[in-house]
């Protein structure tokens, strides 16, 4: 038996995280957790009811008025303390990652330092929540700006970056006085779960972090629509967030929603041709694909198009594939439904006359004949309307186009409904310094691959999402302002 992909032994408790206890669900049902690498069952964990839901919000509900009064800064020490224990158990946590997810050990070993990262910026910033005093138009007045929490968090994660995802928001909610309820991905449950059990170890007050699982639709849907629940903070595909949208509207929720990107990579004729194709082969195969930030289509000015796709192939094939325990290059598709999601859109796009430039597809016998393999597609396309070119993969495919001047790229790559992400490669600095005003992309890539940093904002624009992460701004996302009008006359 191979031990890599032994999971008797990882996960301490399978059961939900509320008000400082591992509590069973109030029904009885129970949901598989499976290895998309082999399909074997890692564990089974509770499938959560909206009255486990609602114990979760009335516990965080509880807690947060006592946290909320701790001083900023013992409250940071908190969050320290948990990022220390999450460097302490490190390779258990990658572990973790991989198995449930599928993403390649060095690259779950990453995850896991965001984890870090995350939960250290926000510790960081607890000396940093800061208010203004403006002067007034009234004599012996002025008018103070205080910044307070908005109250209960609720935090809604994507099954791509489980634990990292579920620490960027866990951070800097805790830090600015609110309380986490956070649902952790039914696909994906186990690295949120193992979150808990270290916040336990390391003395959280009950009620301050609470973990539930169960369905999306259930159980997120009663998170969000409850009148405990204050602010909702969601990372995942545009199709949920309009769900949680919709549902957040009665209660006037405040939300923050980082949702699907479909990042245009634009390379034009003066570009570094050869770090042009080390960045797209990495934004667009790392974690199979499973980025929101990731690499979806290329347009490639035609005088370089032939020489770029010559090499991006030849990357493309190159790459290993394999289980993840092996740290291959890729690793699985998350589930069976994301590869028939792929397989559905390349079928529709070769319909409309795509030309395949590297038939990777579905791959079977031996290893493969178990878990939820897809080898790198690349693609010609010739119309932007193309399935290839408009709808989020999500996987190892990527459809090219050839442009003819910097202006066709430009209104090519705003043709969306998206605005995560975008690239340019490019060494004229007009086009670079003209380029912000003109691409529709909340963070936009030059000369290099994509890794936001904790310090930037990391935010979409249309349909890609309300809000953003991370740095000072995403840091005051998570306060509300209340303006006092002070008259000592």
């Amino acid at each position: 038996m191979d031990n890599r992909n032994d999971f008797s032994t990882e996960i301490a408790h399978e059961t939900m995280y509320v008000d400082g206890a591992w509590l069973r669900a109030r029904g009885r049902e129970r949901i598989e957790v499976r290895n998309p690498a082999n399909e074997q069952v890692l564990a089974t964990i509770e499938e959560g009811t909206i009255e486990d839901a609602v114990l979760a919000l009335e516990a965080a509900r509880r807690a947060q008025p006592a946290w909320a009064a701790l001083p900023a800064p013992t409250r940071g020490a908190l969050v320290a303390r948990l990022a220390d224990a999450v460097t302490s158990n490190a390779e258990h946590l990658a572990r973790v990652v991989t198995l449930e997810q599928g993403k390649p050990i060095s690259q779950a070993r990453g995850e896991i330092g965001a984890v870090v990262t995350f939960l250290r910026y926000a510790a960081e910033n607890a000396r940093r929540i800061e208010g203004d005093i403006i002067a007034s138009d009234n004599r012996d007045e002025e008018i103070q700006i205080r910044r307070h929490p908005h109250g209960v968090v609720v935090g809604l994660t994507a099954w791509n970056y489980p634990a990292a995802l579920a620490a960027r928001k866990l951070g800097p909610a805790l830090v600015t006085g609110n309380t986490f309820v956070l649902l952790a991905h039914e696909i994906t449950p186990l690295s949120g779960l193992e979150l808990a059990r270290l916040a336990h170890g390391v003395g959280f007050p009950p009620g301050v972090i609470n973990v539930v699982t169960g369905r999306g639709l259930v159980v997120g849907k009663a998170l969000v629509e409850s009148p405990l629940s204050d602010l909702i903070t969601m990372t995942g595909s545009t199709r949920a967030g309009k769900q949680i949208y919709g549902s957040g509207a009665a209660g006037l929720k405040v939300l923050r929603l980082e949702l699907g990107g479909k990042a245009p990579f634009i390379v034009m004729e003066d570009a570094d041709v050869d770090a042009a194709v080390k960045a797209a082969v990495a934004a667009r195969y790392t974690n199979c694909g499973q980025i929101c930030t990731c690499n979806e289509r290329m347009y490639l000015h035609r005088d370089i198009a032939d020489q770029f796709l010559d090499k991006f192939v030849a990357a493309s094939k190159a790459l290993t594939i394999g289980d993840p325990m092996d740290d291959p290059d890729m690793g699985p598709k998350v589930s069976a439904l994301e590869v028939d999601k792929i397989k559905d859109i390349v079928d529709r796009g070769m319909g409309d006359g795509a030309e395949m430039l590297l038939e990777g597809g579905p791959l079977t016998g031996g290893i493969y004949d178990k878990g939820h393999w897809y080898a790198p597609t690349v693609l010609e396309v010739r119309d932007n309307a193309s399935p290839l070119v408009q709808e989020e993969v999500f996987g190892p495919v990527v459809p090219a186009m050839r442009v003819d001047s910097f202006e066709q790229a430009i209104s090519l790559a705003n043709d969306t409904e998206y605005g995560l992400s975008a690239y340019l490669f490019t060494q004229n600095m007009k086009r670079l310094l003209a380029l912000p005003s003109a691409l529709k992309f909340g963070e936009v890539y030059f000369n290099r691959s994509n890794g936001e940093a904790i310090q930037g904002f990391h935010t979409g624009w249309g349909h890609s999402g309300l809000g953003g992460e991370d740095g000072k701004y995403g840091f005051d996302g998570y306060l509300r302002k209340q303006t006092l009008y002070v008259n000592w006359g």
